[in-house]
């Protein structure tokens, strides 16, 4: 049992394999000292009967003569290793008369593991006041408390390990160990495979032979791919993403004429003739490379470049009329830089945005329109969101958001002159957004978002209606300075996996603020969405859309208040080819443009195919 019990102790830890040898020496010293027996084979049986008594029970100092040092020379002949210990410690203490006794050896260690002044084991050095961390045992103390678990103090709290220790309590502690070291290996070793559970893999190791080395072939070959990509890759911080659309189309009818006081229009120059269909068809791009870069996990440093090259259909020399523009258009095909903004996290559920160039209200609020992407959504420029709100000043600028959980407060302050130092411009004193929303969801799958803005236009800057809808709407007061207050509501209900509601309504009070005159004019625009996603197949997106561009329906200047109204009516579908290429046609059909009943209706047709990667 006892060499089980050694055997065990010695694989589960080579540190055992000192204290064995120490333990045997002591044994054998203490069995000559008392018995004087002539034979190592009778020390040896002495060792084997006083180690299978032991019991466990506080140990205290080191004995105070050196360790014995066993060399190769000793294991390889034991006897005499066992004959040299007796001799060096018989040599090292003066022999003194063992004392009489009516107890037995195994009664003496029973003794000590009984005695009422020790204490319980304890789990952790720190339990001990008198070993400090500077104490030169100190580690291997901790080692035996804690992963041990084989060490006990004395019911004060103390270890008193400078206190001399006789041989039956240094037999007894070490039994503690060695019985705590035979429960690890066993516990160890409870659930191990079998000799049969060998053979059997064994086999399939044989028989899968070819797998199993086409596996580790795959394995080297992306190891060193991996070490390739690592040894190559661009940043550690910074990882780029792009999108690349073809947008190709064409419109149909005659160009239209202004409503009235031709000075509204986009080049001032007055009324022009209308022409039957004066467009050809035309493939544009627009490039986007985007390097977002996160310092924290949770930041976002935004830098985009971007070169398009689109055209505006608005131009007097094509449809003349703000209701035909795309939803992205413009450039002259030169890469320029676009977004460059910084996000961080505050106060838990919060974000902060702070942007440098092309931070836009579109960022600021929440867009709840599933149909307002310009790669794969509706092709117009009116029905991607509410062009009174979610356009504006913008450029330069502040956005703080905060998640209530019941609902998402946006703040934001925008400005599209905050690089301009001159007088009248600047973050403050030129033009800007300042702009509130709150977005809730009383019920699963509907959103209802709530926004007010105060936008100003300095002189010559003025785009009240976001580029869209009449000209009168865009410019009501002429290059007059204006301010406008804006209210907007929007809805979207998703009814079912493949069918959501949605629209958006908005109304901008606008004011003169230059030229003399104390004007004002009331603006609306609003529309209808149907979305249906993954219609025929997965990322599909279906979507028709009906709403009214931005018009004036009340001026200080009857005769600048638009007469007619104009219907916007569009309908796209996207074909998501897999997950990096989509192709989408689209149309749009514009009623009375520029809200003038004598204008012809004009159709756009338009195939986009864009390519995200």
């Amino acid at each position: 049992m006892m060499n089980k019990i050694l055997w065990n102790a010695i694989r589960q830890s080579p540190g055992v394999l000192g204290a064995v040898f120490l333990l045997a020496n002591a044994a054998l010293a203490l069995e000559t000292q008392s018995a004087g027996q002539d034979s190592v084979s009778a020390q040896s049986s002495s060792e084997v009967q006083v180690l299978e008594q032991f019991v466990s029970l506080p140990l205290g100092a080191e004995a105070e003569a050196p360790a014995q040092v066993i060399s190769s020379e000793s294991l390889a002949n034991p006897e005499a290793t066992v004959l040299e210990t007796t001799q060096f410690q018989l040599a090292q203490t003066e022999p003194e008369a063992p004392e009489t006794t009516n107890v037995s050896d195994l009664e003496q260690v029973n003794s000590y593991a009984e005695d009422p002044d020790a204490m319980d084991q304890v789990t952790s050095v720190s339990q001990l006041s008198d070993v400090q961390p500077t104490d030169w045992a100190f580690q291997a103390l901790q080692s035996l408390v804690e992963r041990y678990g084989c060490i006990a103090g004395y019911p004060d709290g103390t270890y008193k390990g400078n206190r001399a220790m006789t041989r039956f309590e240094f037999a007894a502690g070490l039994n503690a160990c060695l019985e705590r070291v035979n429960e690890l290996i066993a516990a160890s070793t409870a659930n191990l495979v079998t000799r049969e559970d060998l053979a059997v893999l064994q086999r399939l190791q044989e028989e899968f032979a070819a797998e199993l080395a086409a596996l580790r072939g795959r394995v080297l070959a992306l190891e060193a791919r991996t070490a390739e990509l690592e040894a190559n890759q661009f940043s550690t911080t910074t990882k780029l993403n792009g999108e690349v659309i073809f947008f190709a189309g064409d419109t149909f009818g005659d160009r239209a004429t202004y409503n009235v006081n031709g000075d509204q229009g986009p080049d001032g120059t007055g009324l022009v003739d209308d022409d039957d269909d004066p467009t050809q068809t035309f493939l544009g791009y627009r490039v986007r490379l985007n390097f977002d870069t996160s310092f924290t996990g949770e930041d976002l440093l935004r830098t985009r470049l971007q070169a398009a090259n689109i055209p505006n259909l608005s131009s007097r020399t094509l449809t003349n009329t703000l209701m035909t523009r795309l939803s992205t258009d413009g450039g002259d095909g030169t890469f320029e830089l676009d977004d460059l903004y910084y996000r961080f996290p505050v106060f838990g559920n919060g974000q902060v945005f702070i942007g440098a160039n092309s931070l836009d209200l579109d960022d600021l609020n929440e867009i709840l329109s599933p149909l307002q992407s310009t790669g794969s959504g509706v092709s117009s420029r009116f029905g991607r969101y509410n062009p009174l709100i979610a356009r504006g000043p913008q450029g330069i600028g502040g956005i703080f958001k905060y998640d209530f959980d019941f609902a998402k407060l946006t703040l934001g302050y925008l400005t599209g002159d905050g690089a301009d130092a001159n007088d009248g411009r600047g973050l403050f004193n030129g033009s800007y957004s300042a702009s509130a929303q709150i977005v809730f969801e009383p019920i699963d799958d509907l959103g209802i978002a709530i926004e007010y803005s105060h936008r100003y236009f300095r002189d010559s800057n003025v785009d009240v209606s976001g580029g869209t809808g009449s000209f009168i709407a865009r410019r009501p007061f002429g290059n007059a300075a204006t301010s406008t207050d804006n209210l907007g509501f929007q809805l979207n209900w998703a009814l079912t996996d493949w069918f959501e509601l949605g629209g958006w309504f908005g109304v901008a009070w606008a004011n003169q603020k230059s030229g003399g005159s104390d004007r004002s004019a009331t603006i609306l625009n609003g529309a209808v969405t149907l979305a249906f996603p993954d219609l025929l197949n997965d990322g599909d997106l279906g979507g028709i859309l009906v709403g009214v561009p931005p018009t004036v329906v009340e001026h200080d200047i009857t005769d600048l208040e638009d007469q007619d109204t104009s219907l916007h009516i569009e309908g796209f579908y996207r074909f998501q080819v897999n997950d990096y290429i989509s192709v989408t046609p689209g149309f749009f059909v514009v009623t009375d443009p520029d809200h003038n009943s004598n204008n012809d209706t004009i159709f756009v047709g338009t195939l986009r195919t864009q390519f995200r990667f």
